[in-house]
């Protein structure tokens, strides 16, 4: 079109010009042609836009914040927020000036990320990702010397279950069906009870299950979802995005984050008084980030409280895997509900797992499922109609799925090895939770529940009077304050607790086991994996305690801003 118009233009122009400064060469009888011309140049010139208007149209950009959708703006996601912008400045500023800062690298422990620290991924795991992803290979005699019998004959069965045995193909919107069967049986054989692979929905990590299952249960501002507080933010981001309430219901600090029913009760009640639908109830178990492992009993409770008022069950299982205390164990809520006797049509029951957790930390490969159990036939292709918008998840994030679900068994070439990566993997989180959670304890106005499960600690600390004052001059929450100032300080990156949710009036860090440390406030790194498993206790608490004594005593006038 723009063509065409510039073409019309330069027709219209130079006849124009020929007429006008040629006048010799025009006939008499040609005057009223020229007339024509000119009349249609004037009227294409005068229908272009002026200057003013253009001008005009500039300055009022088609988006602005304002304008944005308001559900957008009422999202927050804290443990990749303020804070980690302003440690990647930092990252870029001892970058081109080394020396600028009094630390010499950043330490990220906002999100637990493990292999960005150094932890090495499960080489059988990999192997079979390798052999999928370039099945030529598998044709070739060297294979043989360079890769384990199973992983290549888990390569050749996975590779047979996919369309065109390529990984870069579209699958099923529910994921590959020779996986969830693998992944079904993985769930019957931990469970005990039957698990179908219809149930199993493949997706990008358990995030997307997340959203997808708040804009199944969202309708407006009127229903509410049922919240731990502290919590995972994904669930306040998500609830926000897709236009709900969140429903808080507080975990105990005073008994190891405890989850009582009378709680639940007590929050349901003043939320329907408010006019609010509850229509779902998220529990994280193990906790994130407070790391405990809920009682079987306790789960008992939990799931005849949802039968008793009708909510579905939104459980977070992805830390199952992470169980540090000899006299804890997991159960899956499918496992209790159906141990208790209701089956599958007796109570709506959402489970989710990714392979970023556990042992495995495959966070960038984006792979976990929901299983999605109790709901009606009518209800299950609206869930299916959700997630075939997205075409389906990516591939090898489906086989590390099921791999997670279905590992090397004896008589594998691959077990020994796998289950001592794996071992050293939990082994190693478990020793660093306890040196963490001592060290914390160590620390003047510092408390700590003990590490149960997951991957974090979350320590509550109390902050002097004049370091809250402070913070409200700079319109900041006092743990936010705090997170700034021990950043600057030292090059440490922690999520405030106010990120999580609180009591109010205390406030918290959270930390990563594999190099951060958690409280009620902030996530911490605190030091590159293979450094840490050589790290002694003493040097732990020295580091703690310098790093506290920078931001807490805030009548040291000496103290860097």
């Amino acid at each position: 079109m723009r063509k065409f118009v510039a073409h019309r233009a330069k027709k219209l122009i130079t006849n124009a010009t020929a007429s006008l400064f040629n006048p010799h060469h025009q006939s008499s009888s040609s005057s009223s042609n020229q007339y024509y011309t000119s009349a249609r140049l004037a009227r294409f010139f005068t229908s272009l836009p002026s200057d003013t208007s253009m001008a005009s149209d500039k300055s009022t950009p088609p988006l602005t914040v304002d304008s944005l959708n308001p559900k957008v703006l009422k999202c927050e996601y804290a443990v990749r927020g303020e804070i980690v912008s302003l440690a990647q400045t930092l990252q870029q500023d001892l970058q081109a000036n080394p020396g600028s800062h009094p630390f010499e690298e950043i330490l990220y422990c906002n999100i637990g990320n493990p292999q960005s620290l150094g932890q090495q991924p499960i080489t059988f795991f990999r192997e079979v990702l390798a052999l999928c992803d370039h099945p030529t290979i598998l044709d070739k005699s060297e294979t043989q010397g360079l890769f384990s019998a199973d992983s290549i004959e888990r390569a050749w069965q996975i590779l047979d279950q996919i369309p065109g045995r390529a990984t870069g193909a579209y699958s099923h919107s529910q994921g590959i069906k020779g996986l969830r069967d693998t992944i079904a049986a993985g769930i019957e054989a931990r469970d005990g009870f039957p698990a179908d692979p219809n149930d199993i929905f493949l997706t990008d990590g358990a995030s997307p299950a997340v959203h997808m299952m708040m804009q199944l249960l969202i309708r407006s501002e009127k229903d509410g979802i049922f919240c731990p507080i502290p919590q995972y933010p994904l669930y306040s981001a998500s609830i926000a995005l897709h236009g709900g309430t969140l429903v808080p219901y507080y975990l105990d600090e005073a008994t190891g984050w405890g989850l009582e029913v009378s709680e639940l009760k007590k929050q349901l009640e003043a939320a329907r008084q408010k006019g609010i639908t509850v229509r779902a109830l998220v529990v994280i178990n193990p906790g994130n980030p407070t790391g405990q492992v809920l009682a079987e009993q306790n789960q008992r409770d939990i799931v005849e409280f949802c039968k008793k008022e009708g909510l579905v069950l939104l459980a977070d299982e992805v830390y199952q895997e992470n169980i540090y205390v000899p006299e804890k164990q997991f159960h899956s809520f499918k496992k209790v509900a159906r141990s208790m006797g209701y089956g599958d049509k007796d109570i709506p029951l959402v489970s989710f797992q990714s392979v970023s957790k556990g042992y495995y930390g495959e966070c960038g490969k984006r792979g976990g499922y929901m299983e999605v159990t109790g709901f009606s036939p009518e209800v299950r292709e609206q869930i299916y109609k959700v997630a075939s918008v997205n075409l389906c998840s990516n591939i090898s994030g489906q086989i590390l799925a099921s791999l997670v679900m279905s590992p090397p068994k004896v008589g594998d070439e691959s077990y020994d090895s796998y289950f001592a990566e794996r071992d050293g993997i939990l082994t190693s989180l478990a020793r660093r939770a306890k040196t963490l959670e001592d060290a914390l304890n160590s620390l003047e106005g510092v408390t700590c529940n003990k590490a149960e499960g997951a991957m974090y600690l979350f320590p509550q600390v109390k902050l002097p009077n004049k370091a809250i004052k402070e913070a409200e001059k700079a319109k900041k929450a006092p743990d936010a304050y705090y997170a700034i100032r021990l950043l600057n300080a030292t090059g440490i990156v922690v999520v405030p607790g106010s990120g999580f949710g609180q009591v109010p009036g205390t406030w918290h860090f959270s930390s990563w086991m594999s190099s951060v440390i958690r409280s009620d406030s902030f996530f911490f790194f605190f030091e590159r994996e293979k450094r840490l498993d050589t790290m002694i206790h003493l040097d732990v608490v020295r580091h703690l305690k310098k790093c506290h004594a920078l931001v807490v005593p805030l009548n040291d006038t000496s103290i860097r801003e």
